[in-house]
């Protein structure tokens, strides 16, 4: 994108993004920024706020870290969801933690995300090395939400207003993120410079300040974070072609046991269904054609992939939660299968061990066949591997216990995602990714 061009508002749909990157990078404050500047923070949140600071500049971090083991630590531990809209857009924000050891619960926040804001802090970058390093968990964080599809990321370099020469600092930091970038296969939506502290090119840019924030406009052309923001796209769901709903509820109507109508629910992964529509039913493989399709209850001509479908056969079938339905011979099951495994648990991934995976709303038993390597955070190469600890991601094979109409992850991220839960622990311990189905 132009430094030289503000972007236009491209769909008024409601944009669901995160904040990502390391610890203490300034995300709950930018955060915070944004609430204040857009004025979506309540009367006696503000008042509260206000007390507390005692007359000091209030601290905008507080209106994300909400636990009460947030305020005392200083850092953010589970993602925290906020609501604003400004004249052109509706927001839903996740504050995702930085430290390494809540990596999961930034994963659960960019699987359902349209956009990733990944803050760097420039006051941790030595500018005097060469190469230029990044932070690790900067990497991770940019990593990850590009293996889960996140569709626009973002990186807002933060706390400009502490470094000397800050166009400089920032040139020097840009080039170091689009050289990752380019790396690791990244596409850049915007690098964007900011302080969340001071607001500076949060809300407004540059041209639009006043004060000292004036300078900026010396070596900086472009939009704010939040014009970036209002421009982005939201995730766009294949609406042509296969149809693959994952079954979630089955509701009867009417009383008694008979041969009462029933309605398959499910939010359609990719495709449309419409009245005539062949289809076939996974796990049990058989065929049924679609008697009329509902949408928040009405009868509706078509629902298209994005949109929670109410489906009626023309039969009567043993459907329930955890099944599928799909264009038939469209998709196709597997029992084995690679996929990219982000590991998110203490007690490593070892070959061999059984573990739940949930896909769609089933869950199966499966184990991890084989690891074929790891990749190394630092320089994005492929390593030997026989197991995989705590936040590495690396390329397996998995088995499961019963077959799955799998797709590839890049195709559609809901046929391609499957999460592991160790059997033992009830704990969420990894995302697996389909690479080929």
């Amino acid at each position: 994108m132009s430094q030289t061009q503000t972007p236009k508002v491209a769909d008024h749909r409601a944009l669901r993004f995160l904040t990502a990157g390391s610890v203490d990078d300034g995300k709950s404050t930018l955060i915070g920024r944004l609430l204040y500047d857009s004025r979506a923070i309540l009367a006696d949140q503000l008042d509260t706020l206000e007390k507390r600071a005692a007359g000091a500049p209030i601290d905008l971090s507080l209106l994300t870290d909400g636990l009460e083991a947030e305020r005392e630590q200083g850092i953010t531990i589970d993602v925290a969801y906020r609501y604003f809209a400004t004249k052109q857009r509706k927001f839903i924000i996740a504050d995702a933690p930085g430290h390494e050891q809540y990596t999961r619960n930034m994963v659960t926040a960019a699987a359902g995300s349209d956009a990733a804001v990944v803050l760097v802090d420039i006051t941790k970058i030595d500018l005097q090395a060469k190469p230029l390093a990044l932070l690790p968990q900067t990497r991770r964080h940019a990593l990850l939400a590009h293996l889960l599809r996140v569709p626009s990321i973002v990186f807002a370099v933060n706390k400009l207003d502490a470094v000397e020469r800050p166009g400089e600092a920032f040139a020097t930091v840009r080039d170091a993120l689009l050289g990752f970038a380019e790396q690791a296969g990244i596409t850049v939506a915007e690098i964007i410079p900011v302080s969340a502290l001071r607001g500076d090119n949060v809300t407004l840019p540059p041209q639009a300040a006043h004060g000292e924030l004036r300078a900026w406009a010396d070596w900086y052309q472009g939009p704010s974070l939040l014009q970036l923001l209002e421009s982005l796209p939201p995730t766009q769901e294949r609406k042509d072609g296969d149809l693959l709903i994952p079954v979630q509820y089955v509701a009867r109507e009417g009383e008694g046991t008979g041969n009462q109508p029933r309605t398959l629910w499910g939010r359609i992964a990719h495709g449309r269904v419409k009245a005539g529509d062949a289809v076939q039913l996974f796990p049990s493989g058989q065929h049924a054609t679609v008697a009329e399709v509902r949408l928040a209850g009405a009868v509706v001509d078509v629902v298209e992939a994005g949109q929670s479908a109410g489906v009626v056969l023309d039969r009567q079938l043993d459907v329930s939660r955890g099944d599928w339905i799909a264009t038939p011979s469209a998709t196709h099951e597997a029992q084995r299968f690679p996929a990219t495994l982000a590991w998110l648990d203490t007690e490593p991934a070892v070959v061999g061990r059984k573990y739940w995976v949930r896909h769609g709303n089933r869950w199966v038993q499966a184990r991890i066949a084989s690891i074929e390597s790891r990749v190394d955070i630092h320089t994005l190469a492929s390593q030997e591997a026989h197991q995989l600890n705590v936040n590495e991601i690396g390329h397996v094979v998995v088995e499961t216990q019963q077959p799955l109409p799998v797709e590839a992850y890049e195709s559609n991220r809901v046929g391609g995602s499957l999460i592991i839960v160790d059997p033992a622990s009830n704990r969420t311990s990894g995302a697996l990714l389909v690479t080929a189905a």
